[in-house]
């Protein structure tokens, strides 16, 4: 059957001897975390499954309309070579069966592109035209058991292509997190099909307890045989792991792909498979991302393209409301073609030509390596494409509290990349962090405020601060933080039985926050608060509120525990001095510092700066 619609269709019983497996229909995940309906879901009847097999008994329906089951035609079509795309199926029927090729626009609107009857055992394949998606649009395969039970396997998607695989790295950046790398190496070696085109995997330990030596991890060590290579280096954070790995794949492929991955993900190998052959089809070259789902909820998707702002120093953000963030991909995935800035280093491949083209990562040690990363490429005329069905799970960022040191890479390291981007407004940027580092003083978070500062006095010291890949700023922030109490999180017992929780109170009217914000900072200088003990919860901890009381127990994002915040007048006084001299000198010295870090950036991106770093 042929749909009415423009969109033709055909049908055949062999898959051409040039073609590419560019994604695989997979039924189930490696674990029961990865809820199967994110692969399949079955509309009506009984049915069972593998990861690779899904048994439908008669009159049983099910299809592939899916996070991981559908193909992105629309980004095949906007950003690769490729024209049409074929899937073929394997069915085993015992009377008949149906196969259905289904395909959706940008409006979520679903159309029949072809159709066809099996009768006993046969491979069948359909092939689409990528002609129709420009905008948005999916392809998706459905099964019936009509007459019978049926069998569905190998299903696979393929594009004709004259051009070899390009060879692959993994890299992998650890630190201090021995299982959770252990079962990402494990997850990768579960699946040798979607290992095909690795070459070679990287697991850079930076960490002082060992991955070498886990049970897990000496198992499936000769699964990967001479694929698996194992450093150890001294702790120059995630860019300086990731770039570890960059380095040493460079070395041995000069041409290939390197996909930068997590240790603390959970890993869906099929979408190493997925990327690398995405990839190695785009028309320019191209960054290529995978999408992060998180693991705690693990059907909820962080971000579906993610973008920056560089006044207010925030990631994740963006501009586009058909962007989903934070949605359950089982109810609704999106269908709009979207387009990212940057994409998250827990998966994301970078090919060679944009290593020869920008040079290395930075050495920020972490936090905003991969933004800074992004948006030079992006400047170079290298997009970063963010692959729909090419994920992976990664520990919800909900549960992080942003009161910890890494507070201060966050921080330096946004100022640093800003003041690289062209149209740099120090002025906006001067404005935007007095009102957030006041808010950290009126809610008691005097570590966090310090911690604050010292990134922007750290930011001014120029380049120079980046020659040792962040080592000592890193021990010297966390002793630094170390004397301010309300950096400690301490158990929820110590909380006294007495102290009553008190609710958020409402916001600020909408044009209001600056003056509720001048109002708390007077009542914080005149010491004319509410007197406590209280307890807060993290989601009523807002600044206004808080801000109110002069002793708050709050409970920490990680729902481990809580902090106790103790109104301190002199110190409120003395960091909002502090803060008026750092923001005065930033408005005044930042454009001259931001010239510095661009002069620098040849140097600090070099091969030759990143080997010294690693001790080469």
């Amino acid at each position: 059957m042929t749909s009415p619609d423009t969109t033709t269709a055909e049908t055949t019983t062999a898959v051409r001897s040039d073609r590419r497996v560019v994604a695989r229909g997979l039924f189930a995940g490696t674990t029961p975390v990865a809820n199967e309906a994110l692969y399949a879901v079955v509309h009506r009847g009984s049915a069972g499954r593998t990861r690779s097999e899904l048994h439908l008994d008669r009159g049983a329906r099910a299809d592939m309309n899916t996070f991981f089951g559908r193909f992105p035609a629309s980004y095949w079509q906007r950003w690769t070579t490729a024209t049409a795309v074929t899937i073929t199926v394997r069915v085993e029927a015992s009377a008949r069966a149906r196969v259905v090729v289904m395909a959706s626009d940008i409006g979520g609107h679903q159309r029949i592109v072809d159709a066809v009857d099996v009768h006993g055992t046969e491979t069948v394949s359909l092939t689409a035209p990528l002609a129709a998606f420009a905008d948005g649009g999916a392809l998706w395969p459905a099964f019936e058991a009509v007459d019978g039970t049926a069998l569905i396997a190998g299903v696979e998607w393929s594009v004709e292509t004259t051009a070899a695989p390009r060879p692959i790295s993994i890299a992998i950046c650890t630190h201090n997190r021995v299982p959770q790398c252990a079962e990402t190496v494990a997850a990768l070696a579960s699946d040798p099909v979607a290992l095909a085109d690795v070459e070679s995997v990287w697991v850079v330990d930076q960490g002082d307890s060992p991955v070498e030596g886990h049970p897990l991890f000496e198992r499936v060590r000769p699964e990967l045989g001479d694929k698996l290579h194992y450093l150890r280096q001294a702790n120059l954070g995630g860019a300086g792991g990731f770039s570890r790995g960059l380095y040493e794949a460079a070395q041995r492929s000069p041409h290939g792909d390197v996909i930068l991955m997590d240790d603390d993900i959970l890993c869906e190998p099929e979408t190493v498979l997925r990327l690398g052959a995405f990839a190695s089809m785009t028309a320019t070259t191209s960054i290529v991302g995978a999408q992060m789902l998180f693991l705690h909820n693990p059907t909820y998707l962080l971000a579906s393209a993610e973008k920056v702002d560089l006044v207010t120093l925030r990631r994740g953000v963006t501009d586009d409301k058909f962007v989903q963030q934070n949605k359950n991909m089982l109810k609704k995935i999106p269908d709009r073609r979207v387009e990212a800035t940057y994409n998250g280093w827990w998966t994301c491949l970078i090919p060679a030509e944009v290593l020869a083209r920008v040079g290395m990562p930075l050495p920020l040690f972490f936090q905003w390596d991969d933004v800074e990363y992004g948006l030079r490429a992006a400047r170079a005329g290298v997009p970063t494409i963010t692959l729909p069905g090419a994920g992976v799970w990664h520990a919800d960022f909900y549960w992080k509290d942003v009161d910890g040191f890494g507070h201060y890479f966050a921080t330096r390291n946004g100022l640093i990349t800003a003041a690289l981007q062209p149209g740099f407004a120090p002025d906006a940027v001067a404005k935007e962090m007095g009102r957030a580092i006041t808010q950290s003083i009126v809610s008691m978070q005097y570590g966090l405020a310090h911690t604050q500062l010292r990134a922007l006095e750290d930011f001014l010291s120029g380049p120079s601060i980046l020659d040792d890949g962040g080592a000592a700023a890193l021990r010297d922030i966390n002793a630094e933080r170390r004397r301010f109490a309300d950096t400690v999180v301490v158990p929820m017992t110590s909380v006294p039985t007495s102290v009553p929780i008190r609710r958020a109170a409402p916001p600020p009217k909408p044009g209001w926050e600056n003056a509720v914000l001048a109002k708390r900072a007077l009542a914080h200088a005149r010491g004319r608060l509410i007197g406590g003990p209280v307890a807060i919860s993290y989601e009523d901890a807002k600044w206004w509120h808080v801000g109110q009381f002069d002793h708050v127990f709050v409970t920490d994002a990680s729902q481990h525990g809580c902090r106790e915040r103790r109104h301190q007048r002199d110190l409120a006084r003395e960091m909002s001095e502090r803060l008026v001299r750092i923001t005065l000198r930033f408005r005044r010295e930042a454009p001259a510092v931001a010239d510095d870090y661009r002069s620098a950036m040849p140097q600090l991106t070099s091969v030759e700066n990143w080997a010294r770093l690693y001790g080469i």
